[in-house]
C-alpha cells in the first residue's frame, strides 16, 4: 500500500468527554502503527468536552509530532466531529475508531489487509455484541437489517465507527446529522467497493456513554433521509409525483362519478355525496401539491446541500506541525475545511 504520500495512514477518532480513555488508547494505537512500518498521523477531534479531554490532548501533542489535535468551539455530534477529522487528515487511507476504549487497536492490520485486496472501504462487524440488548442490540440490529434492504449494502452492522476508507471516497461524502453511518451506502451508490471484518465489542470500562435509545429514532429517520438521496435526489419528481397522479386520479374519479349520478340521476350533490365530494377536492388538492413539491425538489436539487459549501462545524484551535494548508500541493476539501 505504499504510495508517494508522506503520510499512509490517518487515525481519526472524536472525543466527548473521555479525558480517562484517552492516555490508553493513543499508547496502543502508537503500539500498533509502530508495528505497521509505515508513516501514519493521528488526529484528535476534541468535540467540546466539558472535561479536561482537551488538555490530555495537548499534553500528548506536546511529546508526539505525529499527533494533530482538532478543537471544535462546542459539541456538534459525531458525524460533524468526524467530518472535521477527515477533512484535516492526510493519509491516503483513513481509519475512524471511537475514543471510549470499545475498538481495539489490535484490530486495525486486519482491516489494511482487507483493504489491500482492492476494497474503497472495510467496515467493521460486531459478530458479538456485549451491549444491551433491548436497548441497544435489538434496535440496532431491526436497523441494520433496514439499511441494508434499503441501501442494497450488505453490510452486517452500519453502526460501528470502527472504518477504513481511501481518502478519495471521503473526499465526495457530506457528512451531517448521523450520516456517518451510512458513508458504505452513499459511497456504494457512487461505486466504491465495500467489505467487512469481524471485529470485538469491548464493553466500556471508564465515562459514561453517550448513545440512547433516542438516536435509534434519529438513525431511522436518517435512514429516510438517504434512501431519498441514494435513489431520488436526482430525480425528486418521480418520487412526489407518483403520489400526485395516484391522487389526482382518485379524485377525479370521484368526482367523475358525482358528475354522472348528478347528470344521469338528477341526485342532489351535497345532500346525497357531500363528504365525498369533499374527499374528492381533498384528492385533488393533495395531487396538486405533490407534484408541485416534485417540481420544486427539481430545482432544489440543482443547488443541493453541498453545493452551498456550508460548514456543519466550527473549529476553536487546530494543534499541529504540519505547515500551512494553502501552501501544500492538496486535493481540494470539502464543506467545513475553511480556515485551515
Amino acid at each position: 500500500m505504499r504510495s508517494d504520500s508522506p503520510i499512509q495512514f490517518s487515525i481519526v477518532i472524536p472525543f466527548f468527554n473521555e479525558q480517562e480513555n484517552i492516555p490508553p488508547l493513543y499508547m496502543k494505537l502508537t503500539e500498533v502503527m509502530v508495528g505497521i512500518g509505515e508513516p501514519y498521523e493521528l488526529v484528535f477531534v476534541d468535540d467540546g468536552s466539558k472535561d479536561n479531554s482537551y488538555k490530555v490532548l495537548s499534553d500528548i501533542y506536546e511529546h508526539d509530532h505525529r499527533v494533530n489535535v482538532v478543537r471544535l468551539r462546542r459539541n456538534f455530534g459525531q458525524a460533524p466531529a468526524l467530518k472535521a477529522g477527515f477533512d484535516f487528515a492526510r493519509g491516503e487511507v483513513i481509519i475512524s475508531m471511537d475514543g471510549d476504549l470499545q475498538h481495539d487497536p489490535d484490530e486495525i492490520p486486519r482491516f489494511l489487509e482487507k483493504m489491500e485486496e482492492g476494497y474503497d472501504i472495510v467496515s467493521g462487524w460486531r459478530v458479538e455484541r456485549t451491549d444491551h440488548w433491548l436497548m441497544r442490540q435489538l434496535p440496532s440490529r431491526v436497523a441494520n437489517k433496514m439499511m441494508a434492504k434499503l441501501s442494497g449494502v450488505d453490510l452486517h452492522d452500519f453502526g460501528t465507527t470502527f472504518k477504513a476508507y481511501r481518502r478519495e471516497v471521503l473526499s465526495e461524502i457530506h457528512l451531517y446529522g448521523e450520516l456517518h453511518r451510512f458513508i458504505p451506502a452513499l459511497a456504494s451508490w457512487a461505486g466504491a467497493s465495500v467489505a467487512e471484518v469481524p471485529i470485538s465489542n469491548i464493553q466500556r470500562k471508564n465515562g459514561t456513554s453517550n448513545y440512547g435509545i433516542s438516536r435509534t429514532v434519529r438513525v431511522l429517520l436518517d435512514l429516510l433521509s438517504v434512501k431519498f438521496l441514494l435513489d431520488y435526489s436526482t430525480k425528486p419528481l418521480q418520487f412526489f409525483g407518483l403520489g400526485g397522479l395516484l391522487c389526482l386520479a382518485a379524485g377525479g374519479g370521484i368526482g367523475l362519478w358525482v358528475f354522472l349520478r348528478k347528470a344521469l340521476l338528477d341526485e342532489g350533490l351535497l345532500a346525497n355525496h357531500g363528504p365525498l365530494m369533499i374527499l374528492g377536492m381533498a384528492l385533488v388538492m393533495g395531487g396538486i401539491q405533490f407534484i408541485a413539491t416534485g417540481l420544486i425538489g427539481e430545482m432544489l436539487a440543482r443547488t443541493y446541500y453541498e453545493s452551498q459549501n456550508k460548514p456543519v462545524y466550527t473549529i476553536r484551535e487546530v494543534r499541529s506541525r504540519r505547515e500551512a494548508m494553502a501552501g501544500r500541493d492538496e486535493p481540494p476539501r470539502t464543506a467545513g475545511a475553511a480556515g485551515w
